[in-house]
């Protein structure tokens, strides 16, 4: 996707110094039960933060709050210096609109093309039809699958409907993309291609983003390679160094175990965390 322009009504009042995402001491419950407890972390404009953890402990639910799709207990969520935490559902959807969204189940309208699929928001954003299908065309493109465009997803194989999910997500040219375990259910070489699409995306628009994964080659896969738009392929970083856009946020049981670089994760002597990379 081109990098992104001022031609974005959205995202022109993005203060390029403000966090894209803050949680300050958020917590929530369901059933009495904690299911996240005094979270706190920031991320910066053009990072990515990889959210790991056991099964369970809350990383999905940190995703739909960042959304707004659910409200803290207690806390507050700033998204793009926005206070979302009590924001009314008409602004919240005016919010989203900057934000892109891939989940683990594709999400896509068996119902409907591949093309309508991906253009599925700019056609609520009345965007016109020949411009909306240019943008498609563009945004299938980038995930390589521009001859699928007028399949249908029961058509598709799951790795391609996850890239067809993909498209979708960065077709609008978001500000902020939420990966809600994109390589769930997928065999090793499908995920791989999947994890390269993410960092073609970072590396080519540099959009923010919070990806979940239970895969930790994923996670790793992401910090040690890079985008050559030379040669049009994902490539280790020259000799083993590590993207520094890419950081890490480690959840068990609900609270923040790890929150920093990829290399003061693979150094902690945190008993835990060693135990759970190894």
């Amino acid at each position: 996707m081109p990098e992104k322009t001022s031609s974005s009504a959205a995202s022109q009042d993005t203060d390029s110094s403000e966090p894209v995402v803050v949680f300050d001491d958020v917590s929530i419950k369901f059933d009495l039960k904690p299911v996240l407890q005094d979270i706190s972390f920031t991320v910066r404009r053009g990072e990515t933060r990889i959210i790991l953890g056991p099964a369970g402990g809350g990383k999905s639910v940190l995703m739909k709050l960042a959304n707004g799709l659910i409200q803290p207990d207690s806390g507050r969520i700033r998204i793009f210096g926005n206070d979302i935490t009590e924001m009314p559902e008409r602004d919240l959807f005016k919010l989203r609109a900057r934000i892109g969204m891939v989940f683990q189940e594709s999400a896509l309208f068996d119902s409907l093309s591949v093309e309508d699929n991906v253009a599925y928001r700019l056609h609520e954003d009345h965007v016109p039809e020949a411009e909306a299908h240019e943008r498609v065309i563009e945004a299938l493109r980038f995930v390589e699958l521009e001859n699928t465009i007028s399949k249908f997803p029961p058509e598709l194989s799951g790795g391609m409907r996850r890239r067809v999910s993909i498209a979708r997500a960065i077709v609008s040219n978001p500000d902020l993309i939420l990966y809600d375990s994109p390589t769930g259910g997928l065999d090793p070489i499908t995920s791989t291609t999947i994890v390269e699409l993410v960092i073609k995306q970072r590396d080519v628009s540099h959009t923010t983003a919070l990806m979940i994964t239970h895969r930790l080659q994923d996670a790793f896969l992401l910090a040690r390679n890079r985008f050559n738009p030379e040669t049009g392929k994902v490539e280790p970083l020259p000799d083993g160094s590590i993207d520094d856009s890419t950081k890490f946020l480690v959840l068990n049981e609900g609270r923040i175990v790890f929150d920093g670089t990829t290399e003061e994760l693979v150094h902690s002597d945190d008993p835990w965390l060693k135990d759970y990379l190894s």
